[in-house]
């Protein structure tokens, strides 16, 4: 005020974590409707920190946090197509006409999403649920279980486990670590404002390819998943 700083001794030393968030925790500073969040996960950590992004309570998985005002905005704003992976167990077998619509894109009430890139991973005959890799490039609230449920195959459990170039990895549910300077940097060097990659450049990259040769045939057309 009147040219005199008020209060503290300016802004703290910029901090960046990764934590493995578990099923139940919201991904906010307080909220009077929750009973956990994440920072109840963080009560070591002295900072003033809040989550780039968000996970919904019924999701698990790579959540950040820092107090890096920047650093969160470049990695969150739909401009910058940072990727982000997801490991996603869905009902029903999902076909290649149901990839195909997913990398081109889903209408939903908050418009059209942009191309995801889709990956089969395996279908389990028991409880007749498939499980894929979904990758978006843009970040609407409960994406993920919003696109799924359009094209008929609701979500049954859902893992972030890629935020740009950090992986998921070492990390037990509720526990978590800094991000070492390199691991910033490059999240960093990816944030520049750039085009979704084409449809036609993704699929020539990732195409969609069925690992578990014993899956069912695909439902026909205009039909249901099997139950």
């Amino acid at each position: 005020m009147d040219g005199e700083p008020i209060g503290g001794d300016g802004p703290g030393k910029p901090v960046y974590i990764m934590l493995n968030k578990p099923v139940g925790y919201v991904s906010t500073v307080s909220d009077p409707h929750a009973s956990k969040t994440v920072l109840d996960l963080l009560e070591q950590v002295n900072e003033r920190i809040y989550p780039v992004g968000r996970l919904d309570a019924d999701s698990s998985g790579l959540l950040l946090l820092t107090n890096d005002g920047e650093f969160a905005n470049r990695l969150t704003h739909p401009r910058y197509h940072i990727p982000k992976v997801y490991r996603v167990r869905v009902r029903g077998f999902v076909g290649r006409d149901t990839a195909i619509r997913l990398t081109d894109g889903i209408d939903l009430p908050d418009g059209r999403t942009a191309p995801a890139d889709l990956r089969f991973i395996e279908y389990h005959e028991p409880t007749q649920s498939s499980v894929i890799e979904i990758t978006l490039y843009e970040g609407r609230n409960r994406q993920v279980r919003r696109m799924m449920e359009t094209v008929g195959h609701p979500v049954r459990e859902l893992t972030r486990i890629a935020f740009g170039s950090v992986r998921l990895k070492g990390l037990l549910p509720g526990t978590w670590r800094k991000l070492r300077p390199e691991e910033v940097e490059r999240l960093l060097d990816a944030a520049h404002a750039t085009p979704t990659p084409p449809v036609e450049l993704r699929r020539e990259k990732r195409p969609f390819q069925p690992r578990n040769r014993t899956k069912p045939p695909a439902p026909a057309p205009g039909r249901g998943v099997p139950r």
